[in-house]
C-alpha cells in the first residue's frame, strides 16, 4: 500500500450550532488527482482552509509527508510542500506576474524580501519565475500587472507561484471557476500533466473537467464524505446521484 502524501482522519470544525467539516477521512496518494465535489454549501472550501492552516480544526489529524500539520500555521505548511490555488484569488494585484511568482521563490529560498530593482537584476530569481509562467503559458503576460489579467491568467498565475514553491502536493480550490471552454478545457491538459510532479487535491464544479482527470472521486454533503471511488463508481451510486450528480452522472 502506497503511504498517502496528505492524510486527514475525522476532521471535525463546527461553528456554532453548525458543524461544517463532521468526521472527514480522506487521502491524497502520490501521482493521483483526488476530486472533492459537492454542492455549495456543503463544506468544501471550509475543509480545504483546514487542510492548508488558514482554519484550525476542533478535531481530527491531518498528516502531510509523514508528519502531523495540524498545529502548524499555514505559511508553515507551505514551506513544507503543501501548495494552494485560492476560490477567491490571492496575488498582487500591483505586481507584474513575473514579480508576483518571484516572491513565491524568494519565499521558498527563505530569502528576505529585497527592494523592486535590485531584485529584478537578479537573473537566477527572473530566469527561475520566467521558467514557472512559461509552464503554464504565461510568458508574454510577464511583465503585466496581475491586476489586468484575465480571470483565467490569474488562475494560471497561481499555478506558477505554487510551482515555484517546489509543492509536494497541490489544493486547487476551483480553478476553472469564470473560464470559458477553452480556457477549461487548456486548464484540464496542463493539470493532467501537472501530477506527475504532485498530487492534486481539486474542489472543483466543473464536472466534464472531474471526470476526466480525476482517479477518485470523493463527494462531500453537509459537511460528510457520502462516498469515495472512481469515476465509475461515483457515477454509479445511487447517494451521489440524488444528492449532486443528478444529470452530470
Amino acid at each position: 500500500m502506497v503511504e498517502p502524501v496528505l492524510e486527514i482522519s475525522n476532521l471535525v470544525k463546527n461553528f456554532g450550532a453548525l458543524r461544517a467539516t463532521d468526521g472527514v477521512t480522506l487521502d491524497l496518494r502520490p501521482g493521483e488527482i483526488h476530486a472533492l465535489i459537492g454542492p455549495n454549501g456543503a463544506g468544501k472550501s471550509t475543509l480545504i482552509h483546514q487542510i492548508c492552516g488558514t482554519l484550525r480544526q476542533d478535531s481530527g489529524t491531518i498528516r502531510f509527508a509523514g508528519r502531523d500539520i495540524g498545529a502548524q500555521t499555514g505559511a508553515e505548511r507551505a514551506r513544507l510542500g503543501l501548495g494552494r490555488t485560492f476560490q477567491v484569488s490571492s496575488i498582487a494585484p500591483e505586481f507584474s506576474a513575473l514579480r508576483n511568482v518571484m516572491l513565491a521563490v524568494q519565499a521558498k529560498q527563505g530569502s528576505s524580501f529585497r527592494f523592486f530593482k535590485p531584485v529584478m537584476r537578479d537573473r537566477g530569481l527572473v530566469d527561475t519565475a520566467m521558467t514557472m509562467l512559461e509552464r503554464v503559458g504565461l510568458t508574454a503576460r510577464a511583465r503585466i500587472p496581475a491586476a489586468e489579467l484575465s480571470h483565467g491568467e490569474r488562475r494560471q498565475l497561481e499555478i506558477a507561484m505554487a510551482l515555484a514553491l517546489r509543492s509536494q502536493a497541490f489544493l486547487l480550490d476551483e480553478p476553472m471557476a469564470g473560464m470559458g471552454p477553452e480556457g477549461s478545457k487548456s486548464l484540464t491538459r496542463f493539470l493532467d500533466t501537472l501530477r506527475r510532479e504532485a498530487p492534486i487535491l481539486l474542489v472543483e464544479h466543473d464536472m466534464d473537467a472531474v471526470f476526466a482527470l480525476a482517479d477518485r472521486i470523493s463527494v462531500l454533503v453537509y459537511g460528510r464524505i457520502i462516498a469515495t471511488g472512481t469515476v465509475e463508481e461515483i457515477r454509479r451510486d445511487p447517494a451521489v446521484r440524488a444528492a449532486y450528480l443528478g444529470d452530470h452522472a
